[in-house]
């Protein structure tokens, strides 16, 4: 578990992991806010007040965001928290990390169309559900070379683009795959009909990071045209109910991506245990050290320390940027065990 999310870890050392490690190069404003709360006694202490996993840089900065937070030096934010802590802290119980990144099916795609379909997904930790739309994006594959691969779906460009940077041998699919079935299960789901659900979307995208915030809303509006079913609950109590529902024929892949870090070692080894006697295909894009049974086959790390392992039936196969922007294809001899 990183210690930006680890609910044991002292609020100072979390708070400067997340800006050394997590935001730094890709949030200029949150690199800044993270060292100035590791460093201020006051601000940790009033974050303290929170529970545990509610102190999480990630939570505060979008609760801050969404209560009206503007994009500033840390001195100003310091005092922006101040005066408006009652609506921040309110925010941070009511919600939760829920970002829902439409560009991570850039990663996944690859793995996705090598599956036999048609395909019936199943996204845990789904959110608003954006990530179980990879049929009806178009995508950008950009390789060291400077080669371009766009795909798009069967019924034309999308206004949806993603664009990821490839190296290694990635299997960029000749098309898309078929997909059938789409559901998703959440401890609490969010609906892209609600905007004030969509607003809390738009508030977990990182302060200078607008190509996704324009992404988002275009691909709220694919989700909205065909919306997926998405059940309450945890998922290793929901996930076999929901496999039931899955159409015959279809090939079940269930995914996630930067969810399992939420869950303590016991859930962790539950949800892989479970998916190992399911008849399924398991997809799963995490932090490097949060599923053991990926961890163990590894041979090899990522170059970046914030890049996610995508495994596929908890084989290695790629190291991943968490947001999808990039996507590095292992060759046998350095990511499989």
């Amino acid at each position: 578990m990183r210690a930006s999310t680890d609910p044991l870890a002292a609020t100072s050392d979390r708070y400067r992991q997340f800006a050394e490690v997590e935001a730094h190069g890709l949030s200029a404003c949150y690199e800044a806010w993270a060292r100035g709360v590791a460093e201020d006694p006051v601000t940790i202490a009033r974050i303290d007040r929170l529970p545990a996993p509610k102190r999480q840089p990630n939570l505060v900065f979008s609760a801050a965001r969404f209560t009206g937070a503007p994009v500033s030096g840390y001195a100003a934010f310091a005092a922006w928290l101040a005066a408006h802590w009652a609506a921040v802290e309110e925010t941070c119980l009511s919600h939760s990390t829920q970002t829902n990144e439409p560009a991570r099916c850039a990663v996944l795609l690859p793995a996705l169309a090598a599956i036999p379909g048609p395909l019936a997904l199943i996204e845990v930790g789904a959110s608003a559900g954006l990530c179980l739309y990879p049929d009806r994006y178009s995508y950008r594959y950009a390789d060291g070379d400077g080669a371009e691969r766009m795909l798009h779906p069967v019924s034309g460009p999308s206004a949806v683009v993603l664009d990821c940077t490839t190296t290694g041998p990635v299997p960029v699919p000749p098309g898309l795959p078929t997909v059938v079935w789409r559901a998703g299960i959440d401890l609490n789901p969010l609906s892209v009909h609600d905007e004030t659900d969509v607003a809390w979307l738009d508030a977990l995208i990182w302060p200078e990071h607008d190509d996704r915030r324009a992404r988002l809303r275009a691909a709220v509006t694919v989700a909205r045209a065909e919306p997926a079913r998405i059940v309450r609950g945890d998922l290793n109590e929901q996930i076999v109910t929901l496999l039931a529902q899955a159409p015959a024929g279809a090939t079940v892949v269930v995914f996630h991506t930067a969810v399992l870090a939420y869950l303590d070692e016991a859930a962790t080894r539950r949800f892989t245990a479970t998916l190992a006697r399911l008849p399924v295909r398991w997809l799963s894009n995490e932090g490097r050290n949060v599923v053991p049974a990926v961890s163990e086959r590894m041979r090899s790390v990522p170059a970046a320390s914030t890049d996610f392992v995508l495994a596929l039936d908890a084989e290695p196969i790629a190291y991943t940027q968490p947001h999808g922007r990039a996507l590095h294809w292992l060759a046998d001899e350095d990511g499989l065990g």
